[in-house]
């Protein structure tokens, strides 16, 4: 496959990962990210350990949008000094640091937005942003909410006028479980139930995955995203503390259930997503796992499978699909397929 180059919104946990991680995938280069303090732009290349330095610790990232500030994932103060994709030599501080990506736009071939989801609008506006500033190319997120797929689906006849390929939901939970549970519903014509439990193990804590575990922590019943955004980080380590670094969800709004419906596998009210999250530990609290149950043409039910290993991680299950999706996305877009896509409807590429 011919190279890819892209660029990454939002420097925090996912952004970071995802860097990281491209260094390991054949034909991707990552030729620009930004933060709130500014961007960092190289078309040689990023120099992607510059970086991870520069933006090690993050505990407060955040993008500039629409003239202000949007909160993203983790931070960029340590030892009481701003950090971020300008403590890199490749760098310059930006008051618009999306806008600069959308300026470049016509020398990227996808965006990777790891961005927060507090906002239900934020991503689908972003969308909007480069769609109105001439961009065509891949988009992809690993957005969590269901309620934010219908947005994006509205604005599908914009980007197959744009030339934009957007592919949503393409992290692990939504992302890859939802593409595995599309591929075990082919032994059935009918699926009556898609169960996806996922654990995930945090030793390095909420310190450097803030934004990860403010938005699980939206999904526990007595909270919403509205009110899990305005918690303070005191208030976030007090539930921590009160759950003994072990919280269990269950029926999470998990964009899996519109993802499969819309890809025509089962409807939405057939699929419940959960999870157990240790913010403590790296192990893994439960063997993350997705059962797809329907019946077969010959009138069997049936239960298929489908397990991650417990050795791989949050971010190999995360930003490796992502990536993935991304080149799938960028094959669909050089064969003038635009519009929305969901996980469940392309094979990421490896």
């Amino acid at each position: 496959m011919d190279e890819i180059t892209f660029a990454v919104l939002g420097t925090g946990g996912i952004g970071r990962r995802a860097l990281e991680v491209s260094q390991h995938k054949d034909a991707l280069t990552p030729v620009a990210a930004c933060d709130r303090h500014g961007v960092a732009v190289d078309f040689d290349g990023l120099d992607v350990d510059e970086l991870l330095a520069a933006t090690e610790g993050n505990i407060d990232n955040e993008v500039a949008t629409d003239g202000g500030t949007t909160a993203a994932e983790g931070g960029i103060k340590q030892h009481g000094e701003d950090r971020g994709v300008v403590a890199s030599s490749q760098a310059r501080p930006s008051e618009d640091s999306i806008q600069e990506i959308i300026d470049h736009g016509d020398r990227i071939d996808a965006v990777l937005l790891a961005l927060p989801n507090y906002e239900h609008d934020f991503i689908p506006r972003t969308a909007d942003r480069f769609a109105e500033g001439g961009y065509a190319g891949v988009m992809i997120d690993v957005l969590k909410r269901s309620r934010v797929i219908d947005m994006l689906d509205d604005r599908s006849d914009e980007f197959e006028e744009s030339g934009i390929t957007f592919i949503c939901g393409a992290g692990a939970t939504p992302g890859l479980l939802t593409g595995a549970a599309a591929l075990a519903a082919q032994s059935f014509v009918e699926v009556t139930d898609v169960d996806i439990h996922w654990g995930v193990g945090l030793k390095s804590g909420y310190e450097d995955n803030r934004g990860t575990v403010r938005e699980d922590i939206a999904h526990l019943p007595e909270y919403d995203i509205e009110t899990a955004r305005d918690l303070s980080d005191a208030e976030i380590e007090a539930i921590i503390d009160d759950h003994d670094g072990v919280i269990e969800f269950e029926d999470m709004e998990h964009a899996d259930d519109v993802l499969l419906e819309r890809a025509g596998v089962c409807d939405a009210e057939d699929v419940t997503v959960g999870g157990i999250l240790d913010v403590r530990n790296d192990e893994k609290p439960t063997t993350t796992t997705v059962r797809v149950t329907g019946r077969t043409f010959d009138g069997e039910t049936a239960t298929n499978t489908f397990q991650l290993g417990d050795e791989t991680s949050m971010e190999a299950n995360v930003n490796g699909p992502a990536l993935g999706y991304l080149k799938a996305g960028v094959r669909r877009n050089r064969a003038g397929e635009y519009g929305v896509f969901g996980p469940a409807d392309l094979m990421p590429g490896f």
